[in-house]
């Protein structure tokens, strides 16, 4: 994946190309499964609960409706951030975001340095050396692991993570016999798809839709709440595309299955704040009967629990009967690794987005929301210039400018924030009511309060220096990334193995047998690998958030 072409050029390349899909030490496990499933991803970008099988009245979602009738809806599952990358990159080690250095928005964007969205080079985020890309530990289990399309992790993944990320990467490419991880990523949700796909026709009608209380009732508003739904039905059809793929292949009862979206609306107010419209997304999971143990759930059943976006990478090694790594921050909710108690608590953060700096930390129960701004004299809207695309977002400023907001609809234009925040949203779901004062809630705003303190203290927070000086201790103290050192081949005979002097660095090798065309890089995890005469070698090593290594070539 390269970064040369502005953010809303591959958005919409990547949303084209996808519109098309509907026709296409350890914690020890407690159990077995009977053998290990394939797993499926399909997701989303930017779509809070507008799901029929989630209560939406607005939108028909016939496929993902479906699948939630022969699965489990989980109802409070979180992401760490309001907006992608930062979530991404907690999806993909099972780490939040700002105790891996992987907060800010968009560190990998443009060249050359400095890029416009942001006051610092662009970088790919040095993560701790013991921290990797959750589907390396299922590449070394024996699965098939694909990506198809977009990565986004705020670092560049070394090429050990999968067997192919492009936008033709499929389960259908894997080798006879391999169980599998394919992920498929619809774009079509996305922020930037409700003013690219203006004049395809709208398929819910704007003067139905509901029009939150902090947006004014105006015809460009309701329009682009109607694009925006539009493309969740046109989304649907493309999971459902998947799906019928997967039942064509005859795996449909092979595969567990995953759907859920990686944050909430890409609406104004909405994107890219902690807030539940920020965070809370609908998350389906359909497991077959054979893999169904303990914690799988009642089919077309509501599971409650709380969940964080932390928790994917060890629910599916969770559930491939893969040991999950200790350092791993996140706890299974599925499989026999599930943790013995559900999570209390959820958190999540808002760090730099795009040129705009802040630091916000939340934490919440599932009812009870309490905030801590780090920088309250910031406000809390931010100028974002991806967002200014938005025909809504030009005229809720444009009505701003004139005065012609009330006092709700100016809520987001406050100059300054407080300290803390404590809210119910339950009673208060727009989040607008700051409890903090009020006796009556002196007990939760504490509780919530401590929750906060022990977990910055437990995972830590890059943020509390600045992200240049963040930049400087990944880089060791210098200007440039570090490289990773060159791996050293230890030959014995006809054997091979490989050693790297980088801590934390992943290995790939190729190694082809005679006129053996494959050409896909491997996970060396140690073994011992034999060369015949005529077989070649490739190896090369790569430490996340560092250069890769030299690639050394072999040949018997």
């Amino acid at each position: 994946m390269t970064y040369r072409f502005p953010l809303f050029a591959i958005l919409v390349g990547l949303a084209t190309q996808l519109s098309g899909w509907a026709s296409f030490s350890i914690r020890e496990p407690a159990a077995q499964v009977p053998e290990r499933p394939n797993i499926l991803w399909i997701t989303c970008e930017d779509m809070s609960y507008h799901l029929a099988c989630f209560g939406d009245k607005q939108v028909k979602t016939p496929n993902l409706d479906r699948l939630a009738a022969e699965g489990v809806r989980y109802s409070h599952v979180y992401s760490t951030a309001g907006v992608c990358a930062p979530s991404r990159s907690s999806i993909i080690t099972g780490m939040y975001q700002m105790s891996i250095g992987t907060q800010h928005m968009r560190t990998l964007q443009g060249d050359p340095y400095p890029h416009k969205f942001s006051p610092v080079k662009t970088y790919s985020a040095v993560i701790p050396d013991y921290v990797h890309c959750f589907p390396e530990y299922l590449r070394k289990a024996g699965y098939y692991c694909t990506n198809n399309v977009k990565q986004d992790y705020q670092f560049l993944p070394p090429v050990t993570v999968w067997d192919e990320s492009s936008p033709k990467a499929h389960w259908r490419n894997r080798p006879t016999g391999k169980p599998f991880f394919a992920i498929f990523n619809s774009v079509i949700t996305h922020e930037s798809q409700i003013w690219s796909r203006e004049k395809e026709p709208l398929l819910v009608r704007p003067e139905e839709v509901i029009v939150p209380a902090y947006y004014p009732d105006t015809k460009t508003v309701r329009h682009d709440i109607a694009r925006n739904l539009t493309n969740v039905m046109r989304m649907d059809s493309i999971m459902g595309g998947i799906i019928q793929q997967l039942k064509d292949d005859g795996l449909y009862d092979n595969t567990i299955i995953f759907f859920y979206s990686d944050h909430g609306d890409g609406l104004p107010f909405v994107k890219r704040e902690v807030y539940d419209r920020g965070l809370r997304v609908p998350m389906i999971v359909r497991i077959p009967e054979q893999f169904r143990i303990k914690g799988a759930g009642r089919v077309g059943s509501i599971d409650d629990q709380l969940i964080s976006f932390v928790d994917l990478a060890p629910t599916v090694l969770s559930l491939a009967n893969i040991p999950i790594p200790e350092y791993i921050q996140g706890q299974a909710f599925l499989g026999a690794q599930e943790a013995k108690s559900p999570r209390n608590y959820i958190f999540a953060g808002r760090d730099r987005m795009d040129m705009p700096v802040d630091r916000v930390r939340a934490v919440g129960d599932g009812r009870f929301k309490y905030y801590r701004n780090f920088m309250p004299e910031k406000p809390y809207y931010q100028n974002i210039e991806f967002r200014l695309n938005m025909p809504m977002m030009k005229e809720l400023l444009q009505l701003r400018d004139e005065g012609k907001l009330n006092a709700t609809q100016m809520m987001w234009f406050r100059p300054t924030k407080p300290a803390e925040e404590l809210c119910d949203t339950q009673t208060d779901p727009d989040e607008f009511t700051n409890l903090v004062d009020n006796p009556k809630y002196k007990a939760k705003l504490e509780e919530l309060r401590g929750q906060m303190d022990a977990w910055l203290k437990k995972v830590g927070d890059k943020s509390a220096v600045s992200e240049a000086a963040m930049l400087k201790q990944m880089w060791n103290g210098g200007n440039e990334p570090p490289k990773t050192a060159s791996p050293e081949l230890v030959k014995t005979g006809h054997t091979i193995r490989i050693r790297c002097a980088t801590p934390g660095a992943s290995v790939g090798y190729i190694l082809k047998h005679g006129t053996d065309q494959a050409n896909v890089w491997q996970v060396y995890s140690g073994q011992i690998l034999m060369l015949q005469p005529g077989d070649s070698l490739r190896v090369v090593a790569q430490r996340i958030g560092y250069l890769p290594s030299k690639e050394l070539k072999m040949k018997e």
